[in-house]
Formats: structure tokens, C-alpha cells, sequence
């Protein structure tokens, strides 16, 4: 899919998180993506060179800030600021996984809020937009003064549920691991016409998950469990092992940001979880891949947000 009409003054760049998705979403929309190089000192320190005038231009820049994630937030921040300097007309972020979301609030006395952080890093480098996928809380939004758009991945994973998965929807239940996630197992249970259950689950520490129980009956049921992120895959794993030993039929998983550190994949593999279905937000290296892990692209949802910030049209119907 490309778009007519676009005019010279939309230019798509890429740094190094996720230069598979920027590419995708660029032959989306029917441009190349910018030229520009990423280069460091013999010290470590980040230099960007932008190659082609961007002056006067709409300027979208692709970057997850996931694993190394420090790394991948500088060289945001340095890109940003090398392209308000070269005279961009708006300079737009495209953060399809947005790093240090987890601290969103103070939990414990003493702790940084770092999604918060980073909003004002972004703003003060120079960010006129951020395009943003499934934070880990919708709240953040609102952390920012700037303009901010946030995109779900629900339809996605319910789509491919519903015409690609082969699972007979009579008998699904959509499967939330923790109370917080209760909001986004509604949305797919809504597309799917399914109940939902709930994990109540308590976390002695942090990447530590104890399950405690299920509220609602998945007997016989197909269950999904559905989550934003899935970091060392330890909720997941103990999750669907819950859900089995309640009676459930079989277990399927979906998550939209597979940052899947540590031994996430061999809990995948060991586990009684079907299928994994992850989007590309974040780039899966080899050694992370399985026969169980499914990714689906957002690349095509994120290339008409782009196209229609451009041209100034409505991106409130892409929210949902």
C-alpha cells in the first residue's frame, strides 16, 4: 500500500532500534526513508549526520526506545535536535515502544518517575508530536504539554484472532494477567464477543510474578491472554500453567511490545502456551525467535498516522 499525492515535504528517518519497521512503514506510504548516519567517537558518544535538506519539512523519526535502551533514547534526543537545527518545520516522534513507561508513579517512597522523565526530555530537545503504541499506562499521555497520539494494538491482535488464528471463537475467554490490564482484555473481548477473566496476581518484587488466583470460570474454555508488554515472560508462564490447571482447554498469549529479556523465550518454549503473538514494535534478533512466537506489523497503522498528521487530517478513528 502506498499513498498519491505525497509531497516532498514529509520525510521518514530511521536510527538504529528498528530500521526493519521504519523501512515498512516508509514503503507504506510510498517515500524513501531519509539519509542520514549514525556514528560514534572513540569515546562512545553518539554523532548524527542528516544528508538531504530537510528545511520547511514535516520530519518523522522511527525509534523504539527498547534494549539498549539508554542508547536508543540518545540517540532520539541527539536526532531531535539535529533536526530542529536544520530547520524542520515540525520534528514528530514515533516511539512504537516507549521505554521507562513502568515507572509511572511513585509506588515506594524515594522513586523516580521516568516516564515522566522522558516526556520532558523529549519536549526540551525540541519534539513537536509523538506518535506513540500501547502505553503502559494511558495516563502517560498525559505527561506530555506537547501533542501526543496513542495508538492501541487490540484491533491488530483481534483481527488476526478472528481471520488467521484457526481457533473456534465459540468458546474463547479473554484473559487479563493483572487488574490493571482489565481495560484492554475488555477491547478485544468486545471485538471477539467473549467474557473475560482476571489473574489476581501479586508481585513480591520487580520481573517476580506469584499467581494467586482466577476470577471467572475458564473451564473448557480457549483463554488469551492478553498483556502490553512481556518482559521475561515469568506472568505469562505462570499464567497459562494457572489457567490450564483451572480447566482450561488451551492457553494462547498476545502482547504488543516483545521486549522478551533473560529467559523469556525458554519460558515460552516450556510453557503450555500455544502461540505468543507479538507485533514488531520492538525488533526480535534471531536467538529471540521461536516456532511459537507469531509478530504482526504495525507498520501500515503507523504509516497512515503518519500520512494523516502530514495532512493535517483526523487520526481520532485510528485511536480505537
Amino acid at each position: 500500500m502506498s499513498y498519491q499525492n505525497i509531497d516532498d515535504k514529509l520525510k521518514i528517518f530511521s536510527l538504529n532500534s528498528n530500521p526493519q519497521l521504519a523501512e515498512e512503514i516508509a514503503q507504506n506510504v510510498g517515500i524513501p526513508l531519509g539519509k542520514c548516519s549514525v556514528t560514534k567517537f572513540s569515546d562512545g558518544e553518539i554523532q548524527i549526520n542528516i544528508e538531504e535538506s530537510i528545511r520547511g519539512c514535516d520530519v518523522f523519526i522511527v525509534q523504539s526506545t527498547s534494549e539498549p535502551v539508554n542508547e536508543n533514547l540518545m540517540e532520539l534526543l541527539i536526532m531531535v535536535d539535529a533536526v530542529k537545527r536544520a530547520s524542520a518545520r515540525t520534528v514528530n516522534v514515533v516511539i512504537p515502544y516507549y521505554g521507562y513507561a513502568r515507572q509511572d508513579r511513585k509506588a515506594r517512597s524515594r522513586e523516580p518517575i521516568t516516564a515522566k522523565l522522558v516526556a520532558n526530555l523529549l519536549e526540551t530537545a525540541g519534539v513537536t508530536r509523538a506518535i506513540v503504541l500501547d502505553l503502559h499506562a494511558p495516563q502517560i499521555q498525559g505527561f506530555f504539554d506537547i501533542l501526543i497520539d496513542h495508538l492501541l494494538a487490540v484491533p491488530l491482535l483481534s483481527e488476526y484472532f478472528i481471520k488467521d488464528s484457526g481457533i473456534d471463537l465459540s468458546d474463547v475467554i479473554i484473559v487479563s494477567p493483572d487488574h490493571g490490564g482489565v481495560t484492554r482484555a475488555r477491547k478485544m473481548a468486545d471485538r471477539l464477543k467473549a467474557p473475560i477473566a482476571i489473574i489476581d496476581k501479586r508481585r513480591p518484587r520487580p520481573n517476580v510474578a506469584e499467581v494467586m488466583n482466577i476470577i471467572g470460570n475458564v473451564e473448557g474454555k480457549t483463554a488469551i491472554i492478553i498483556d502490553d508488554i512481556i518482559d521475561t515472560a515469568g506472568t505469562m508462564s505462570l499464567a497459562a500453567g494457572a489457567l490450564i490447571k483451572s480447566g482450561a482447554k488451551e492457553v494462547y498469549a498476545c502482547s504488543t511490545h516483545p521486549v522478551l529479556s533473560g529467559p523469556a523465550v525458554d519460558r515460552i518454549n516450556d510453557s503450555v502456551i500455544k502461540e505468543l503473538v507479538i507485533t514488531n514494535s520492538i525488533a526480535l534478533p534471531d536467538y529471540k525467535k521461536s516456532p511459537k512466537i507469531k509478530q504482526l506489523s504495525v507498520a501500515k497503522l503507523l504509516a497512515e498516522t503518519i500520512v494523516r498528521v502530514h495532512e493535517q487530517k483526523s487520526v481520532s478513528t485510528l485511536f480505537d
